[in-house]
């Protein structure tokens, strides 16, 4: 069965993209829980005219994401994390507290999907993130750990 995802769902796929689905999961649990339609021509042509809506307005808004990226140039973050004392940082930073940081401390409201953290965040240090603002910006951005 063919649906049309109308959020992103984790191990599935993205927001509007067509994937394939048991019947069973698709009837059952997709399309009553208002996350899924089925794919057939009707709802691939609002698909369609939905997407390149989208579009222009990420085209719009490709301006901002310029200025955004040359305005994060050279700044670093500060996230304070709870440590042990040989600098290892208790849980692990995520794109979250990298959003919220950017918040707070330079007004940027960028969305966490929009964010790549690096895997390997154990202890306190300064790390690179990623952020891809739009298909055609993608920027890097340095955030320094330190103890609270």
């Amino acid at each position: 069965m063919d649906i049309i995802l109308l959020k992103n769902i984790d191990k599935l796929g993205d927001k509007h993209d067509i994937v394939s689905v048991k019947p069973g999961y698709g009837r059952n649990y997709l399309i009553p829980q208002g996350v899924a339609v089925i794919a057939n021509k009707d709802n691939v042509k609002k698909l369609e005219t939905i997407v390149a809506q989208e579009e222009a307005k990420e085209a719009v808004r490709l301006d901002e994401y310029k200025q955004i990226a040359e305005k994060l140039a050279g700044h670093v973050l500060k996230i304070g994390v709870k440590s042990g004392t040989s600098g290892k940082i208790f849980g692990s930073v995520t794109n979250v507290q990298v959003a919220r940081a950017l918040r707070e401390q330079q007004d940027f409201d960028i969305e966490r999907k929009k964010i790549v953290v690096p895997e390997d965040i154990k202890e306190l240090g300064t790390y690179t993130a990623t952020l891809n603002l739009h298909k055609e910006v993608s920027t890097t951005i340095d955030f320094e750990l330190i103890s609270e």
